[in-house]
């Protein structure tokens, strides 16, 4: 299927930055709650696929203890795969290419580098409950044991992102206050990460929390370079509360080509933004993202088709079925 959109007119919006960099999170996000396991070779083309729509960062597999999440235990040998997408590692980065994995500890970083990971992320909790109902440790016991992670990463010239599950809504706590959210960001951002990710895990935030934590990073010191979103989609407020980031200044977002994905350890999540409906809107508000609409459509109808049902995304949905009634 080759699928030409149409594409909306373009009504610039001043209070939106001009590009944005998207943080596709699909084959790593998006498949860790899969019932059943995606071969690692639909996996590696998965990420091609992407790459060649026109996404440059595409976080690609976690490696942690794959009892916790089999759905990918095969981050080794997804990785060989795309040696030749890859290439060296200073030409991807040459080509502004980045393909991200998630490291849990020393363990999995370890892992990650020898399979020539450049880039590796860290997920942190900004509430007592998930984080001990994740991590098995405390909140402060969870950052303790992440700062000899990001040291060594930094040591060995890596990137580093933290994510910060939990910034919004808390399905045991109950709503989040910035303050904590704030805390350890502080805290991720000093032991050396490059960014935070704020995450929507249970898809509860609203624009105007969005822009009263957004806020309160800002008084802390914390920029909006420093950040990054990801909402999920529970109450249909995704891509309003993204907006929102952005016209707070925020120029990294967060999602998921077809709108796959969720969180396996909270309750209540559903899936992260889908990058197309992202795209779409960002296309009609003028803002640039790089991304061949057509292609990353495509990508996400063949997945659908690989994981056996249709994409939620409503953009997905809406082009295909054109595409469709054409022929």
């Amino acid at each position: 299927m080759t699928i030409a959109p149409w594409l909306p007119p373009v009504h610039r919006r001043p209070d939106l930055p001009a590009a944005v960099r998207i943080w596709e999170v699909a084959p790593r996000d998006g498949l860790q709650n899969e019932p059943s396991v995606v071969p690692a070779q639909v996996k590696a083309e998965l990420v091609t696929r992407l790459v060649d729509a026109g996404l440059t960062t595409v976080e690609t597999t976690s490696f942690v203890n794959p009892a916790r999440v089999p759905q990918l235990a095969d981050a080794e040998e997804v990785f060989s795969l795309l040696a030749p997408l890859r290439g060296t590692w200073e030409q991807a980065r040459g080509a502004g290419l980045r393909f991200p994995a998630l490291v849990p500890n020393l363990a999995g970083l370890e892992r990650a580098v020898s399979s020539g990971v450049r880039d590796v992320c860290v997920f942190a909790s900004a509430t007592e409950t998930f984080a001990r109902r994740n991590l098995d440790r405390s909140r402060d016991e969870a950052l303790e044991m992440f700062a000899p992670v990001v040291a060594g990463a930094k040591a060995d010239g890596l990137g580093v992102r933290a994510y910060v599950s939990m910034c919004f809504g808390d399905p045991w706590e109950g709503p989040v206050a910035a303050e904590g959210v704030v805390s350890v960001c502080e805290r991720l951002l000093e032991m050396g990460a490059d960014e935070v990710s704020l995450g929507d895990t249970i898809g509860v935030a609203t624009t105007g929390q969005v822009v009263d934590v957004l806020d309160a990073l800002a008084r802390a010191g914390i920029v909006a370079d420093q950040v990054a979103v990801h909402f999920h989609d529970t109450y249909g407020q995704a891509l309003a509360n993204t907006l929102t980031a952005l016209s707070c200044g925020v120029t990294t977002v967060d999602s998921s080509a077809g709108g796959i994905g969720g969180c396996p350890f909270a309750k209540s999540a559903t899936g992260n933004l889908a990058t197309e409906d992202l795209c779409w809107a960002l296309a009609g508000a003028g803002v640039a993202t790089g991304v061949d609409l057509g292609r990353l459509v495509e990508t996400s109808v063949w997945m659908a088709e690989h994981l056996g049902r249709p994409s939620p995304s409503k953009v997905v949905r809406a082009l295909a079925q054109g595409h469709r009634s054409r022929e």
